[in-house]
Order: structure tokens, then C-alpha cells, then sequence
């Protein structure tokens, strides 16, 4: 079996999946955690690996940069392979002043201009909620492992390098923590096929201060986020 975009067999995709954004990231992951992993997708360089985390089968696959590429990738994840649940693991900007650089937020809702909504079945509205039972997994992971998360809507933009906009403004008003490019496309996805998707994002800069975090940095050390997310796919 094999998408347009996807060359994996059917029994290759475990029916838990890992989306972070990067392929380098992928691997990273694959490398580090996983045991008894396998490459199941190189198709246009989006390096998949489905290996075992203790006891259990788990496919980490990238899904690249904003909604269209995420959309592409969990739609056919969703569809044609009969994955259950997607859990993004990525990096965001942070608006809100509370937050400090390698925060780990689980998101809660995605807020959106973007019309990927409307394209995809016509869904017209701007915030679509992640799913709470994954949700509630991943707070309860949290607490066992004493690991600190914030909890919150994120915006999630079509545009990385956007028009001037005031960000403090847009935080109070749209009750958003920070940015990315993702989560909009896979939330709808999910909703649209009756699946669970959620996103665990790293801070990896703040737009009230000059701190970044690094290329690299945002591909190797993210570890408190994707073991958390390692972790929670235990109980699923």
C-alpha cells in the first residue's frame, strides 16, 4: 500500500503516530528512544521510522512546515492507514509574558485565519479544540512524572514571516499562548475522520525577548516534550 505522498505499507504505521515538523527530528527521535526501529517512508525526504517504545509500536513521522504539508500528511496517516492518534510534537513562538524558553505547553485549541477549514469540508469557524481524552492522558503523564506543562490555545498562522502585527493585542483577544504553523490542518483532519489529535509544543522563543533557541537546539534537545509525549502513548 502507498499514498501519493506516503510509500510505507499498510502494516508499517503503527496506529499511534508522533508528528514532529522536522525530519531531522524524526530520526532524532528514532535513534535516541526507540528500539528495533525501521525506516518506513523516505518519499520526498520525510524520513518516517516505526520502532517500539517499551512495549509499544510507534511511528514518528514529520509532517514539514504549515498547514498544507501537516494537512497532506495526517490526512492520508488518518485515512489510508488507520491511524488512531497523532500527537504533534514541535516548537512555538511565545506571546504570552509568563513563559520562558523550553516551556512545554499542551495545547488545548487551535485559533486560525486560515481557510484549510473551509477547504477541506467546509468548516467555517476560527478555533478547533484538540482532543480532550488525549489531553487528559498527557496532564495525567505529566503529573506521574512530575513534569511541568502549561495548558492553553495556540494560534496557529499560514504565514511565518506575517505582516507587523501587535502580538500583545492578539494574545489577550484571541486567548492564545504563542504561534506555529500546524495544528489547525491536523485538528480538522482528526474531527474530519472521527480520530485524536492533540500538540505538545516547546518554546524556542519569546517575541518580548532576543532568546532563541538554536537549529539545532530545536532539533536534538527538546527531549522533556518528546518523552512526555513517549510516555503518554504508553497508556493509549
Amino acid at each position: 500500500m502507498a499514498t501519493v505522498h506516503i510509500e510505507s505499507k499498510s502494516n508499517e504505521i503503527a496506529p499511534i503516530v508522533l508528528m514532529p515538523g522536522d525530519p531531522k527530528r524524526s530520526e532524532y527521535i528514532a535513534k535516541i528512544f526507540l528500539k528495533d526501529y525501521k525506516l518506513v517512508n523516505s518519499v520526498r525526504g520525510m524520513m518516517a521510522y516505526t520502532g517500539y517504545y517499551k512495549d509499544r509500536l510507534i511511528t514518528i513521522f514529520p509532517s514539514g512546515m504549515g498547514c498544507p504539508s501537516m494537512g497532506i500528511y495526517s490526512y492520508e496517516l488518518f485515512k489510508e492507514y488507520g491511524v488512531e492518534d497523532i500527537i504533534r510534537i514541535g516548537s512555538c513562538g511565545g506571546y504570552d509574558s509568563r513563559l520562558k524558553l523550553n516551556d512545554v505547553i499542551l495545547v488545548t485549541g487551535s485559533y486560525s485565519e486560515s481557510s484549510y477549514g473551509i477547504m477541506l469540508d467546509n468548516y467555517n469557524k476560527k478555533i478547533i479544540k484538540a482532543d480532550n481524552s488525549l489531553n487528559n492522558i498527557i496532564e495525567s503523564t505529566a503529573k506521574d512524572k512530575n513534569k511541568k506543562i502549561i495548558k492553553g490555545n495556540i494560534y496557529c498562522s499560514d504565514a511565518f514571516y506575517e505582516k507587523e502585527y501587535d502580538y500583545k493585542k492578539r494574545c489577550a483577544e484571541k486567548d492564545v499562548l504563542g504561534i506555529e504553523m500546524e495544528t489547525f490542518a491536523l485538528f480538522n483532519n482528526a474531527r474530519l475522520f472521527d480520530k485524536r489529535a492533540t500538540a505538545l509544543l516547546t518554546v524556542s522563543d519569546l517575541f518580548f525577548s532576543e532568546e532563541k533557541l538554536t537549529s539545532e537546539e530545536r532539533e536534538k534537545k527538546l527531549n522533556d516534550m518528546i518523552v512526555l509525549a513517549l510516555e503518554s502513548c504508553l497508556k493509549l
